[in-house]
């Protein structure tokens, strides 16, 4: 598939599934936009890809903020002139016992999913109803479809992700405008990598597949859902979890 002449806005992609999301995007010729709060990551994420020969522009940005998001929205249309994928990535965990959760970490985690998701999608929204085409993917879990012990605020911020999909899928259908979600289950990240052998193995035994997904399963989808190929395919969630939550 091909990505030429596309914009694609992926927040959080300076490291991990944001920027295996982005570099795929990248490789099948679309002109990414590395935006994470991090601006030296993003900077150096950028840095790395152009080196490679591939399209790619840091523009570091605050989610929760939806001036500061519609801000770098304007600066993507002022060089580029249109947005034509939007990935909603950014996310975080402050995970703790639901009778021990601090409401500070309630809100941090639904403040940046969920709302940095609302945000995103409000500041594309505009440009994209009025070219009357695009494609929006956000980037949800299996936690928010299956629950977990300890996840209370992710699992409640990601299932939200889910129904704003749902609800935006039917309201941008009329101007060609598909909304999706994926929802990852355990995938081997810089995150993974740091839990006891113990515990991944009793992880694994919840999985049908019996391991761990990779970042790049998760772009190989992100990749097929902003395509031609699914242009009748929206308000739905693809569950990229080895079978975890059948």
């Amino acid at each position: 598939m091909s990505f030429e002449d596309k914009v694609a806005f992926i927040t959080g992609s300076a490291r991990g599934i944001g920027k295996e999301i982005a570099t795929a995007f990248a490789k099948e010729g679309a002109t990414v936009i590395i935006s994470d709060i991090n601006a030296e990551a993003c900077q150096e994420t950028t840095k790395e890809l152009k080196a490679q020969g591939l399209s790619a522009e840091s523009f570091p940005c605050d989610v929760t903020r939806l001036e500061g998001v519609e801000e770098i929205v304007n600066k993507i249309l002022d060089k580029y002139k249109h947005i034509d994928i939007l990935i909603n990535n950014a996310g975080i965990t402050k995970d703790n016992l639901f009778l021990r959760m601090r409401e500070a970490e309630w809100d941090a985690v639904l403040t940046v999913n969920l709302k940095g998701t609302f945000n995103c999608c409000k500041a594309v929204a505009k440009p994209m109803l009025k070219a009357r085409k695009g494609k929006i993917i956000s980037i949800a879990s299996v936690i928010g479809i299956l629950g977990n012990i300890g996840q209370a605020n992710y699992a409640a911020s990601k299932a939200g992700i889910i129904g704003l999909t749902k609800s935006l899928a039917r309201e941008f259908a009329s101007r060609n405008i598909n909304v999706n979600a994926v929802a990852p289950g355990y995938i081997k990240t810089e995150m993974t990598d740091q839990l006891k052998e113990e515990t991944k193995q009793e992880i694994l035994k919840n999985v049908p597949l019996s391991r761990m997904g990779t970042p790049a399963d998760v772009a190989g989808v992100c990749l097929f859902l902003a395509s031609k190929d699914a242009d009748y395919i929206t308000g739905q969630t693809i569950k990229i979890d080895g079978g975890m939550a059948i």
